[in-house]
Order: C-alpha cells, then structure tokens, then sequence
C-alpha cells in the first residue's frame, strides 16, 4: 500500500507510529520517501544480503526479498491488482518511470518509448560484457556454423527391411534393436542418448545397460539388487543412458538439452527419449511445446502405446491421444509404424532431415508391446511409408464387384489384413490393405497443397497425396486407428468417398487385446461390418444383409457405447 501512496502518508503512518522512528527519516523529503527502494528492489541491499550469505559458515543462509508487484511502474501499476495484461503507460507515466531509474532519455522523447542503451564505452556496459565474458559467452546464443552428419548408411538397416522370417517380435524390441546398433556405430555412437524414465526393463532396454552402462556423475556408489544377473544396473561415469527415475519432466529437460545442442555447444547428439506414450503429451505437453520453440531436434519415442494394445493396464496407461495432441506442434513430425521395416525407414530418415540436411524439426514414433510376425518391405514402398500412407497388400480376388480400401495404423494394419480375408472369401468383397504410418504428414501435405494452389490460383493446381492414392479408385474407405477417430476423420475432405472412420475414442480398460477391441469397436469384425455398411450407403447392398452380418460376427448392436462408459 505504501508504494501507492505519497510520501507524506508513508511518513505519518509507518514512521510516525514511534518519535525515533520519525526522527529517522527527519532529513528526507515525502518525494525522497515516496521513492525510498524496498530491501528487494535495492541492488546495495540485495547485494549486502548476498555477501553476508556467501560468507555466512556452517549452516545454510535463506534470503528472504520483499518486492512489490509492478515496481516501477508508479500509478499505472505499481502494488495494484491490475491485469496481467497491462502493457502500455501514457506520457506521464513513461516521464515517471524515467525520472524514477535516472534514464537520460529527453521529455521530447519519452512519448515514444526508445530503447535506451549506455554507450559502449560506459561503465554499465563494460560491467556486464566483463561478467558476460566471465560466465562463459552471451546467453542465450545459437550457433549456425554447425557440420553436419553423415547419415547411416543402408546396411545398418538391411536386416529390419527382411522381416522376421515368421518370428513374433514386437516394434518396441525392433526399435531397442535399431537403438543398440547405432550406439555401435563408429560414428554416431558416442554421438546416441539414451533417455528414459524409469521404465527400460518394461521397454527391453537393460541389455543396453551393460552395453553404454547408465550415467552417474559419481559413478556406482552402491551394489544393486540385481548384481547377480547378466544384465545388472551398471551405472558409470561415462555411462551414455540418462535414467531419469519416474520423472517425465526431468526426461524431457535432458531431451531439450541434448536435442539443441547443436546450436548452443556444436555438438549434434542425437537424443532418444523412451516413455509409456501416455505420459508424453498429457504430462509434459509444455515441456515438448517450448522444444519446439527453441528448434529442438531428436526423437520422442512413445512406448507401450496404444489404447487396445498396452493391454491390462487400465485408463491411466492406455494412449489413445497422443497423436492428436501432437498435431499442433508445427516442427514435430510424427508416425504410428506397423512393422518393422517402416520403423527403420523412418529412424534412418529423421536422422537425415535432422543431422545431414540440418531441418529444424523432431520427431514422436510410438512403438508398441505385441508381438507379431514382421513381413518383409514391399517394392516401392520408402516414398509412401515417410509419406504417411502406401498400399501394403493388394486384393488376391480383384474380380470381385463390391472394392473396399482397408486402412490401418500401428497394430491395427493386423486387423485390417484379418478383414480383407474374411471380406474375400465370406462376403465377395475385393479389399486393399493400406498402411498409414502418418495421419499428421498426410494432413500437412494436403494444408501445404491447399495452401500453394490458393496463392497460386492460375497455375496448374496441385493434387494431395491422399487424394493421388485413391485417383480411379471405386472402393468404399474404411480405417480402423488404435487412436482416436479424429486421426482418420483429419484427412477425410481430400478422399473421394466419405470415409468410416473406426477408433478408440473413450477410457481404458483392464482387459486383454481382444476384449478391448471388440469393446472399443476397432477389431476385423468391426472392419467388416463398417465396409458393408459403406457398400449398403451407396446402394450396393442392402441394409438387411448389414444387419445379417452383424449377428454372424457374433456383434451385440446393444452392448456399452466405448465412447461415454
């Protein structure tokens, strides 16, 4: 209240409570008083109190500085509750805030508000280049002059573009796979970090442990419980992964620190934080915003992900947001991979566009715990898998009147290689089998399209790569997306036919796969139904057969709606 009030007012009623108090500030005017600097806003008091701490011995020193809100702004907010967006001062109270700091700026000028800056040769300003020089440079700086990386080349990778050969393994033990072979490469390796919170036995990451051990800067100070197993906690000086505890936060600050390296210490590592998906975007979505707004590079590698396919778990575990929340951010590419082979394509080129052509963007991969058989690449297929989308199997009966497209993400391309073959061979249906590695990439193509052919509205315009997949095509399009139904629902104006769009829209459950996609409607029976439905809009069957197939499939028409329940 006093910082408000005048001087005069200040003297009756904080020194005029006792005659000493008075006699005190006996020899200061009200105008002196009314600008008498509180402990917290006098940098000789400020310094004093810091002085006396650092000297202080045997016991820990707090500071404690009183401030007032809005100092130095005088009556337009000074002590006041005003809004936190008061951003302008009239003329008068621009003269007051600069007669009250000494700046030397003219009454003819102080209207316009210029930036005033000591000259160079002031003491304020050799005061703080010498400090700036001391502390190591200007802060924040970027430096541009950064070489960039060879990409790894294909022969790394070779092995995941096979296939499994029949052997189940899940994305998430392809991906530690990729991992550990580029922390042995002569020239990437020492360049790899590891990040993960808590969970790198539940990713299949403790083989890793004695391969770079964990970093401790005190290295190991005690004997952990699992010494006796191949794959102890070995943590080490020069250890290269940063287990960050369960510490989501903490995590995405290493993350942040690595991936902008490049431009505040020249060094271009390349992180790799791995988390439960569900805790990425929902916990640490400001943490990945500000990444993004200091040109963070690297990738965020969502494990466990899916809402059906991180089974048993419940609401809290199982991700089926992620890939929106992700959207928004601008530089952040983003893939939900199926099978191994488009995992490898994707890693090997983020590194690419990231390290080699120096994009300034980052990635988020989600990664999953089933385990499946991998097939081997398709022919062709590198464009549309970083693409977003590519035809993974055409139809064996493509006589057939009735066509469907078949889409899928992540786990669900299974489900939708399961319906093609019931739709074949049980309802004379001939289907392809598209998988979407990237609902984002294939949005953003087509805004960047849309965008070109409005500014450019008499040249030859220019078609989505969306649309390019369907060109000629009659079938009816269905996806199915471990993710909400916003995924497949973002790209529908570029489609030639309304699509169907299956996912996993509502809470959780504690339940095995199969119980979870029935119950959330996105297993190869829903996939068949709704590619029925789709032919029965269009006229090509009738309702009533619909209906007959949903009671053979063993479909309840009744049961909960995974939406609201």
């Amino acid at each position: 209240k006093y910082s408000v009030e005048s001087g005069a007012y200040f003297r009756q009623d904080f020194f005029g409570a006792d005659p000493e108090l008075l006699e005190m500030v006996s020899h200061l005017s009200d105008e002196q008083l009314r600008k008498l600097k509180r402990g917290g806003h006098d940098p000789e008091k400020v310094y004093a109190a810091f002085k006396s701490a650092t000297e202080h011995k045997g016991q820990p020193t707090v500071i404690l500085a009183h401030t007032i809100k809005g100092y130095g702004l005088g009556e337009a907010g000074e002590g006041k509750n005003i809004t936190h967006q008061q951003k302008k001062l009239n003329e008068d109270e621009l003269k007051e805030f600069r007669s009250r700091f000494g700046i030397p700026i003219s009454d003819d000028e102080v209207a316009k508000a210029p930036f005033y800056k000591p000259d160079e040769d002031s003491h304020e300003l050799k005061y703080l280049k010498e400090r700036r020089t001391a502390l190591g440079g200007f802060a924040p700086s970027r430096r541009t002059d950064i070489a960039p990386l060879k990409t790894p080349s294909e022969e790394l990778f070779e092995e995941f573009y096979k296939g499994t050969d029949g052997k189940v393994v899940s994305s998430t033990m392809v991906f530690v796979r990729i991992l550990a072979k580029l922390l042995r490469d002569k020239e990437l390796g020492k360049l790899i970090v590891p990040i993960v919170p808590d969970e790198a036995r539940t990713f299949g990451m403790e083989a890793l442990f004695r391969q770079v051990g964990i970093y401790s800067h005190v290295g190991q100070l005690y004997e952990p419980v699992d010494k006796d197993s191949l794959l102890f906690y070995k943590e080490a000086q020069n250890g290269q992964i940063f287990e960050e505890g369960i510490n989501e936060a903490g995590g995405m600050s290493s993350f942040i620190a690595a991936g902008t390296a490049y431009a505040s210490h020249g060094v271009n590592t390349i992180p790799f934080f791995v988390y439960y998906s569900m805790f990425g975007f929902q916990r640490i979505g400001d943490l990945i915003w500000a990444g993004a707004d200091m040109s963070v590079k690297g990738f965020l590698v969502g494990g466990t992900s899916g809402r059906t396919t991180l089974n048993g778990e419940g609401l809290q575990h199982q991700d089926g947001n992620s890939h929106l929340l992700a959207y928004p951010v601008p530089n952040l590419v983003t893939y939900d991979p199926a099978f191994a082979f488009e995992l490898a394509v994707i890693i090997r080129d983020g590194i690419r566009r990231m390290y080699e052509e120096q994009e300034k963007i980052f990635y988020y991969i989600t990664v999953m715990n089933e385990n499946y058989a991998m097939p081997a690449m398709p022919e062709g297929s590198k464009e549309g898998i970083l693409k977003g989308m590519y035809k993974l199997k055409e139809s064996e009966n493509s006589s057939h009147k009735l066509k469907a497209n078949l889409l899928g993400s992540g786990t669900m391309v299974n489900e939708a290689l399961k319906a093609q073959k019931i739709l074949e061979e049980k309802y004379k249906v001939s289907a392809d089998v598209w998988s979407v590695t990237s609902y984002k990439e294939l949005r953003r193509d087509a805004l960047n399209v849309e965008r070109w052919n409005l500014l450019h509205p008499t040249a030859e315009q220019k078609i989505p790569y969306i649309t390019q997949c369907f060109t000629n095509d009659e079938g009816v399009i269905v996806a199915s997306s471990d993710y909400v139904k916003t995924l497949p629902d973002s790209i529908a104006k570029w489609l030639p036919k309304q699509i169907v769009s299956l996912g996993t829209d509502g809470f959780g459950r504690s339940e095995a796969r199969p119980e979870l996609r029935d119950f959330f409607e996105v297993d190869a029976r829903y996939i068949v139904i709704g590619t029925l439905f789709a032919l029965a809009k269009e006229g090509k069957l009738k309702m009533t057969q619909v209906e007959k197939v949903i009671k053979e499939l063993e479909i309840n028409p009744e049961k909960l709606n995974p939406m609201i329940s």
